[in-house]
């Protein structure tokens, strides 16, 4: 079984659709003994940081969610969470990655949020198949994780390279929507459930 996190943050409603468009079978919980029995856990999140943390510490589902041994993966806001520190809100996070996720540079003229299709680079790690640079993916997000050691896919938005994915022992993540991006997000899918 598929443990996908509930605890405030995200729209949950796509990403459980993608699963079982793909015949995973997921669950919605925020039980702390489901997830520690699930096979793998996706860690969804559309919302603000601090917040969002918040909440996790409230839960209990923090400590439960290092912890982890088994396959994980998270989605936009989850990714940033799983980093050291995120700029929205000032906060520490989960220490997962070392990086600290950044507000895009409003002086220089990025638009925020970056929303909409854009392209996958460096591509590596185990979550993308041989193919997947230069594929499309859909993005909605103000903030970013810069490129480190722990980049898995790299995506370049008005000439700043950020990570698009991260990668570190049973931890993924991934700054796009994969229950978004059609095919290529649905491959993605498909091949950590298959880890």
């Amino acid at each position: 079984m598929i443990a996908v996190i509930r605890y405030g943050a995200g729209n949950v409603t796509s990403i459980m659709n993608a699963l079982f468009k793909i015949g995973a079978d997921a669950r919605l919980t925020a039980d702390k003994d489901e997830i520690e029995r699930a096979s793998h856990v996706i860690f969804p999140g559309v919302g603000e940081a601090s917040s969002a943390m918040a909440d996790l510490e409230k839960s209990g589902l923090k400590d439960v969610i290092r912890s982890l041994k088994r396959p994980f993966l998270g989605i936009c806001l989850g990714m940033q969470l799983m980093c050291s520190f995120s700029e929205e809100g000032d906060v520490p996070c989960l220490g997962i990655f070392p990086e600290r996720v950044k507000l895009f540079p409003k002086d220089r003229g990025y638009k925020i949020p970056h929303v909409g299709w854009n392209t996958l680079e460096n591509t590596s790690g185990r979550l993308f198949a041989p193919t997947s640079d230069e594929e499309y993916v859909y993005f909605v997000h103000s903030y970013y994780v810069p490129y480190s050691e722990n980049t898995s896919a790299s995506t370049r938005y008005d000439g700043l390279c950020f990570s698009s994915a991260l990668e570190k022992e049973n931890f993924y993540g991934v700054q796009f929507h994969p229950e978004k991006s059609a095919g290529v997000g649905l491959g993605i899918l498909r091949r950590f459930i298959e880890l």
